[in-house]
Formats: structure tokens, C-alpha cells, sequence
């Protein structure tokens, strides 16, 4: 058996020889036809390159636009969700507020009511007769005096009590306002929702559209080798374009003392290779969708935009030649020139720029070089 199998292998290798010399010794005979039958395969496989190239940077483009409409509605519910906070916090208080006046209004109902009974009790007397009464003279000036100190305290609660029943009005007609803006706010919160998984699915469609188009182990390198000269080229020129501040310390003196952007597993580490010879310039670390990224340290904000192989990017200037770069974010919470404080969220943790999972790409640059962010952080 062992033999039968030998033999056909040696009939298998004998044919290929046959065929290669058969296809030399044609090209040698036939040299213009080879030349043209080379040059027609190359410029097929030009063709076929350049289509898919274009096909590609076509669905590039489109990713761009699924991401940063996820970005817009993911940033529209984050400011609704604080709305809705603060528009509960409010009612909050004027149901207090209410509850208060209420009782409020209880108690000089009480005092009044008091007032009118003892006014009674004391005698029906007609105000005028005891004015012309001449039998007791005495009387009269302690009664009359007794009336106007009954009627000046009678008027002042009376004053008070109006002046509560506003207040309670206007506290109820507030309320009834916020209670139909937390109406309004509910039912925007729901829209945008359904705004934001349809933008999803549209992103989800794209990438798969991307992962048809099959890209050998070089392409990936040399994709991967552009994406990260475009990000240091545009880390460049946001260093030369800084202004330095008189504040801005830089991070030299903060080595183990900054807090992780995110807390989460670092699924990929600095310096581990990444494709091929390149490798991993900061730190890729899992975390929630729509998690707060925080700024390590206080800064301003140099660059808030869409970044390709990198997604919705901020990079923040430390200052003294120091930057921090948070990628693949959800939605961008601060723009170019704003300035941040020290664990500040400047952004929402997402899967932009064609991530399948989650998480944050985090990096610390000083004078453009990458550094590792564990020797800072803790």
C-alpha cells in the first residue's frame, strides 16, 4: 500500500515537471505572446486592486458617517439623560416646596379662623355704638383699642396668607411645567434610542461590507502602517500648533499618581506586537458602551474629531511637550480649545472607527514620542 502510494506520488511530481518545462520551453518559442500573456495578467490584477481599493475607501467613508451619526444621537441622549436629572431634581424640590406652603397655608387658615372666633366671643358689638356710648368712657377707649389691635393683627395675617396662596400657585404651575417637560424629555429619550440602534445597524451593515473585502497579511500591515503615520503626522502638527501655558505642569512629576481613563482589563499592551513589526503605542482597554472616558489630568483639548483606523478621537496638551490621546470613543463631550480639569469625562466609551467590541484606546505622548501609560497611571 505504502508502495501504491509512493508511485503516485512520483506520477504526480513527474507530471508537474513535464507541464513547467512544457511552459518554458513555449514561453521560449513564443516570447512576445509570454510577454503579453504576463502583461494581461498584471494589469487584471491592477484592475482588481484598484477596484477594491476603491471599494473600500467607499465603505471607509461610510463608516466615517455611521460613526459620527452614532456619535450625534449618543451625544443628544447623554445631554437628555442630564436634562432629565435635573428636571427631576427640580420637581423634587417643589414637591417640598409645595408641601411646605400647604402647610403653611393650614396654619394661618388656623390663626385666622382663631381670630374670627375670639372676635366673636368678646361681643357682636356694633363698632359705632360703642364710639357714641357715653355711659362708660373708659370702656369704650379699651374696647376700641382692643378692636384696632384685633383688626391690625386680623389684616397682617391676612397679607401673610395671601401672600402664601401665590407662592403655593406659583409652585404648582412649575410643577406642572416640569412635570410636562419630564413628559417632553421621556419621549425625546425614547426617539433618540431608536435613532441611535438604527444608526448601529447601519455601522453593523458597513463593517460587514468591509470584512468581505479580505485584506492579505501585508495589505493589513500596510493599512495599519498609514493609519498610525497619519495619527503621528497629525500629533505633530497639534504639537507644533500648541500654545504653552503657564498652568500646564505636563505629567513629569505625576508618574504613578494619574487614574486610568476607564477602569477596565488592558487587552492589549504597550509595546506588544500588533501586525507584524509594528506594535502597540498605548493601551486598548475593555469597557462598557457609553462608559465616561476622563481626562488624567487637567488640560486643553487640541483635537475632537474622527480619526481613520482610530475613530472619534480627543487628544488633550498637558503641556511642557505632554499629550494624552483617548480613541474609538462613542461621542466626543468637548471641543478643540476647551479646557478640562483633572478626571473631567470628555467623552463616552464606543467602537468607532470599525472596532467589533468596545473599549478605549488610550495613549500618553511626550514630545511626539509614545510612552507607556502604565508607568504613570494606577
Amino acid at each position: 500500500m505504502l508502495i501504491n502510494f509512493l508511485r503516485h506520488k512520483l506520477c504526480l511530481l513527474i507530471c508537474s515537471i513535464c507541464y513547467f518545462l512544457a511552459a518554458i520551453t513555449w514561453a521560449q518559442e513564443n516570447p512576445n505572446k509570454a510577454l503579453t500573456a504576463v502583461q494581461k495578467a498584471i494589469a487584471q490584477q491592477k484592475l482588481a486592486i484598484s477596484s477594491v481599493s476603491k471599494k473600500r475607501q467607499q465603505l471607509e467613508q461610510q463608516l466615517k458617517n455611521d460613526d459620527l451619526a452614532i456619535a450625534k444621537v449618543a451625544k443628544s441622549i447623554n445631554a437628555t439623560a442630564k436634562s432629565l436629572i435635573t428636571v427631576q431634581q427640580k420637581l423634587t424640590e417643589l414637591t417640598k416646596e409645595k408641601h411646605a406652603l400647604t402647610q403653611k397655608k393650614q396654619q394661618q387658615e388656623d390663626l385666622l379662623a382663631q381670630q374670627l372666633r375670639a372676635a366673636y366671643s368678646s361681643g357682636n358689638h356694633d363698632y359705632l355704638k360703642l364710639i357714641l356710648n357715653q355711659e362708660q368712657p373708659a370702656n369704650v377707649q379699651r374696647t376700641v383699642t382692643y378692636y384696632e389691635y384685633l383688626n391690625k393683627a386680623r389684616i397682617a395675617h391676612i397679607d401673610k396668607f395671601q401672600v402664601t396662596l401665590t407662592a403655593l400657585l406659583a409652585v404648582t404651575t412649575e410643577q406642572q411645567e416640569k412635570e410636562q417637560q419630564l413628559k417632553s424629555l421621556k419621549k425625546q429619550q425614547a426617539q433618540e434610542k431608536v435613532a441611535l440602534q438604527g444608526s448601529k445597524i447601519a455601522r453593523k451593515k458597513t463593517i460587514q461590507s468591509l470584512q468581505k473585502e479580505l485584506l492579505t497579511s501585508q495589505q493589513q500591515l500596510a493599512k495599519l502602517e498609514a493609519e498610525e503615520n497619519n495619527l503621528v503626522a497629525a500629533l505633530a502638527k497639534l504639537a507644533a500648533a500648541a500654545r504653552a501655558e503657564i498652568d500646564l505642569k505636563g505629567l513629569a512629576k505625576l508618574r504613578n499618581k494619574l487614574y486610568w481613563p476607564v477602569k477596565g482589563r488592558i487587552s492589549h499592551r504597550f509595546g506588544s506586537q500588533k501586525q507584524g513589526y509594528l506594535k502597540w503605542k498605548g493601551v486598548m482597554l475593555a469597557a462598557k458602551m457609553g462608559e465616561q472616558v476622563k481626562t488624567i489630568h487637567n488640560g486643553t483639548v487640541l483635537f475632537a474629531d474622527w480619526l481613520k483606523g482610530y475613530g472619534l478621537v480627543t487628544v488633550i496638551d498637558h503641556g511642557n511637550g505632554y499629550m494624552s490621546l483617548y480613541g474609538h470613543n462613542q461621542t466626543l463631550l468637548k471641543s478643540v480649545g476647551d479646557r478640562v480639569e483633572t478626571g473631567e469625562p470628555i467623552a463616552l466609551v464606543g467602537q468607532s472607527g470599525g472596532q467589533q467590541r468596545s473599549g478605549l484606546y488610550f495613549e500618553i505622548r511626550h514630545q511626539g514620542k509614545a510612552v507607556n501609560p502604565k508607568l504613570w497611571c494606577k
